[in-house]
Parts: C-alpha cells; sequence; structure tokens
C-alpha cells in the first residue's frame, strides 16, 4: 500500500520544512498509538476487530505481515493499512526483535479482539 492509498483512508499528510519533513498520520482523531515488539520465531495471534482500523509501520524488521488473503515480509519503512473488520496478524520468522508502530483507529478495546488462530491458546 502507497502513501497515497493510506491518505485516503486516514490522516496522513506530509509537511516539508527546510530541515527535512514530518508524516502527520492523525490529526484531531479518536486513535490509540502502540509500539509492539515481536520476539524472534513468535508471532500474533491471527485475528480481527469490529471497532478499529489499524495502521502499521514498520519500525524495524522484517515483520511477517497477513492481511485477509495477503502475505509478505514487510521492511523497515513500510507502512500498512488494516481496514476495520480484516482478518491480520504479524510474525516474526527473523533472528531479532521486530518493531512495528500501531495507530489503531477507532474505539480501542482489547476485549474487540476476535482470535481466530492463536498459538497461545488464548
Amino acid at each position: 500500500m502507497t502513501m497515497t492509498d493510506i491518505a485516503s483512508r486516514t490522516s496522513t499528510h506530509v509537511s516539508h520544512r527546510p530541515w527535512g519533513r514530518f508524516e502527520q498520520f492523525t490529526h484531531n482523531e479518536h486513535t490509540t498509538v502502540k509500539v509492539i515488539t515481536v520476539e524472534p520465531g513468535r508471532r500474533l495471534s491471527k485475528q480481527r476487530h469490529d471497532h478499529r482500523g489499524e495502521l502499521w509501520q514498520v519500525l524495524d524488521g522484517p515483520v511477517d505481515v497477513d492481511v485477509d488473503e495477503h502475505s509478505w515480509s514487510a521492511t523497515a519503512g513500510e507502512v500498512i493499512w488494516v481496514p476495520q473488520g480484516s482478518v491480520h496478524r504479524l510474525g516474526n520468522s527473523s533472528r531479532r526483535e521486530a518493531r512495528v508502530l500501531e495507530v489503531a483507529f477507532g474505539n480501542f478495546d482489547e476485549n474487540d479482539i476476535e482470535r481466530l488462530e492463536d498459538d497461545f491458546a488464548r
């Protein structure tokens, strides 16, 4: 997904300044921001949410990404949009920790996780 695709779904805005630029992912919206660290050889549950969409930016990776029927290895800097209701999962098949910045749009509640598969039997 390109930054243009994300901009059409979120409030992403790039503003250029004399010193460089900044990317604004939200502006006066109901959001929750987290940094997710996935240990080597681990993965989150395959899940979906009824009340929020998520924007992921890979901070360091690679990280394994599944969104609906698409699966790929995302590298640092890649931005992924996970629409509300989409089946998704993050994993780490590398030998070092991988981190992803997550911006959730909508009503954030951990009870909104519908786990479809889970390596930890939750």
